[in-house]
């Protein structure tokens, strides 16, 4: 049986990247990874991520959604059709599977996420 997994107790390494630039839209932002969490199916993954301000092209694969609560900041979701999402923090979404359009950071963003990815 796995126990608890306490975020402010785990030693994880801080992994950084930057949009691809096929990707880019607006700026350089740097991002932050802390996966704190992956079960034994290498399905679902829990962690931290920030970023800096910017934005870029997304696609969610088919089987993968993602839940997240920004802790820090504020963030826009526009799908391909023009529909806007934006979350502050205090806040939650769920980017769902087969989702495409653009991520942009407003103002500095760190959000706790849970990714489920099926198997198929």
């Amino acid at each position: 049986m796995r126990s608890i997994v306490l975020f402010k107790e785990q030693v994880t390494e801080k992994s950084f990247d930057f949009p691809k630039n096929e990707r880019l839209v607006s700026g350089k932002p740097e991002r932050c990874t802390q996966n704190h969490f992956t079960n034994d199916s290498g399905e679902v993954f829990a962690g931290v991520w920030s970023s800096e301000v910017g934005s870029w092209r997304i696609e969610m694969g088919a089987s993968e959604d993602e839940f997240f609560f920004v802790t820090h900041g504020r963030c826009r979701l526009t799908d391909d059709v023009g529909n806007v999402f934006e979350c502050a923090a205090g806040e939650s979404l769920v980017i769902p599977a087969g989702f495409k359009g653009v991520f942009e950071v407003v103002e500095a963003l760190t959000k706790h996420y849970v990714i489920v990815e099926r198997k198929v």
